[in-house]
């Protein structure tokens, strides 16, 4: 490829919308031009990238057996009506009708096109288990595209779906495909992306876990522990809290006038937050009655989890005017709740010598007892894990990090199989319902996480997996010499090895080195008038840790000896 000819200008200046690294260095470099908000054209340098990705996902998918297929982007909406989700998901769906006024849909996930194919093609137990994958265009209405390739609308991904007749079996497969993400984020590069436990969201079932690149810029927090190998996400995160023995002592009421918030009680009774237990309300989706969650003070509640527990999304209540609860003031002694869900958190258990409202205005009960004064049957975490709490593998410390997700796994059991009504004949003859896993990443997302993690001030540093090209060949200007001669020479001598561009550009070395460094390209080779007075180049690496001087009579095996030190060194 001659850089005269690629087409897509660097910038030299920062562009004023772009923020994160990847953004930055993708617009300048000539990678991606914005096209409307989160949607974008991939230039050359950026389809060459993408496409080494897609490789790299292909051979792992494939060496667990998957099955690549093409699923179509439009989608009929009985299809997701089956399931459950057309009505479910909400505006991140783009709902249609076509000419015939049929309900149709863009896909944004294909779980229920996975269904559909393959329960008209594995009627039989002996044809399970199996793996069914593609890669291919998405859309997704999201509201708060950011980050240029990091959070868009319209997106390509890799999305699997497996399919067992057994737990045990999709357990097993989900452990070799966890292994084989992580062969994926090695080879592309980014060996530093963590799997953290996941909440499994709008995907349903009952195990996740997400891929994520530790970054600044990334929106999701993720919990860490700093002594044991523990990783969540905030949404399933858990911690063993201190628990404190306090004598009991009987229940009083005290006269607490305006007080309704949990630190200005904490001040009035001069005890720490967590000798305080408060309430938090909800409302709950498709539901009338509010929820009443109880937690310890110093706690706050995990909305994620809360929704795992009563099986529906929660909102904080907003409805005051027609409740008959008494609001900053709720307390569990006497409560009179109506029909009213009541969840008590697991901070609360075992716990003596409360404080807590008495369902009175400007009245709260201390001595509180839980185990004495309150029949709690079950208790359930629904608490946010704080920075510095003890880790629950070990006696560690938890801390907070940020991330960006670049894959996710889920076992999602029967919950498309079952509602799309798929089932196979097993070995008794009898019809069973098949088990499901899925996996995704984002391609191009991936491919922003991996400049987020590789660069420098001046561009992108590609790993050799993936860069758009191997060797980048600068030819400096000559008066005195034909200089593009002497590049087109070793470029044609290394194009047929290796996948080269040079720059045969009538411009200065500065200029040339700029744009060379947005390319990021693993090997550099600078043809300059006073090194080919010796019959020498140079030869060094984009980031700088190999710099050299070589005879043009060796540049075939030099280059070879250096790629292949990049490739050991991945």
């Amino acid at each position: 490829m001659l850089l005269s000819k690629l087409l897509g200008e660097r910038i030299k200046e920062k562009p004023g919308d772009a923020t994160s690294i990847s953004h930055i260095y993708l617009l300048r470099g000539g990678y991606i031009r914005q096209v409307s908000n989160g949607i974008y054209s991939l230039l050359m340098p950026a389809k060459r990238i993408a496409t080494k990705i897609e490789d790299i996902i292909r051979e792992e998918m494939d060496a667990i057996d998957g099955q690549e297929v093409m699923f179509p982007v439009v989608l009929p909406a009985d299809l997701w009506q089956e399931s459950g989700r057309f009505e479910s998901v909400g505006s991140e769906l783009v709902r249609f009708k076509d000419r015939a006024g049929k309900d149709m849909l863009l896909g944004m996930t294909h779980e229920e096109a996975a269904v559909h194919l393959a329960r008209t093609e594995a009627r039989s137990y002996a044809q399970y288990p199996f793996m069914i994958y593609q890669i291919q265009t998405k859309f997704r209405d999201e509201p708060r595209a950011r980050g240029g390739l990091i959070r868009v609308r319209e997106f390509t991904m890799k999305d699997a779906y497996s399919f067992h007749t057994s737990q045990e079996d999709l357990e097993q497969y989900y452990d070799r495909c966890l292994q084989a993400y992580h062969n994926v984020f090695r080879k592309a590069g980014v060996p530093e992306v963590v799997c953290v436990k996941s909440d499994t969201g709008m995907m349903g079932g009952k195990v996740a876990h997400e891929f994520m690149l530790l970054t600044d810029i990334g929106e999701d927090t993720i919990i860490i522990c700093d002594s044991c190998d523990y990783q969540s996400n905030m949404e399933v995160a858990t911690s063993k809290l201190d628990k404190y023995e306090i004598a009991e002592e009987e229940i009083k009421e005290n006269h607490t006038p305006e007080i309704k918030d949990i630190d200005s009680l904490a001040k009035f009774f001069d005890v720490p937050a967590h000798r305080l237990l408060k309430a938090a309300v909800f409302e709950v989706e498709g539901r009338k009655e509010p929820l009443i969650v109880f937690i310890r003070g110093d706690l706050q509640v995990n909305e994620s989890k809360l929704s795992k527990i009563v099986q529906a999304n929660v909102t904080p209540f907003t409805n005051y005017e027609d409740s008959n609860l008494c609001f900053g003031f709720m307390g569990p002694v006497g409560l009179e709740a109506g029909d009213a869900q009541i969840v008590f958190d697991s901070s609360l258990e075992g716990e003596t010598n409360l404080i807590c409202g008495a369902n009175k205005v400007d009245y709260h009960l201390s001595g509180v007892s839980v185990p004495r004064d309150l029949k709690v049957e079950t208790f359930h975490d629904v608490a946010e894990v704080n920075e510095g709490h003890t880790c629950p593998c070990c006696d560690g410390k938890l801390q907070f990090k940020r991330g960006v997700e670049v894959g996710n796994i889920f076992q999602l059991g029967t919950k498309y199989t079952e509602s799309m009504n798929m089932t196979y004949t097993d070995k008794d003859g009898k019809a069973k319902t098949p088990i499901m896993g899925c996996y995704g990443i984002g391609v191009g997302r991936l491919l922003a996480c991996i400049i987020e993690s590789h660069h420098d001030e001046y561009g992108p540093i590609w790993p050799i997996s993936v860069a758009p090209w191997q060797v980048h060949i600068c030819v400096l200007g000559s008066k005195k010499v034909d200089m593009n001669a002497v590049g087109s020479d070793i470029y044609n001598r290394l194009n047929n090895k290796w996948e080269v561009i040079m720059d045969d550009r009538n411009m200065g070395p500065g200029a040339k080195f700029a744009d060379a460094d947005l390319l990021g390209i693993p090997v550099r080779i600078v043809v300059g008038e006073r090194n080919l007075e010796n019959g020498q180049v140079e030869l060094m690496t984009r980031d700088k840790s190999v710099k050299k001087l070589v005879n043009i009579t060796d540049i075939e095996q030099e280059v070879a000896d250096l790629i292949n030190e990049l490739k050991n060194n991945m």
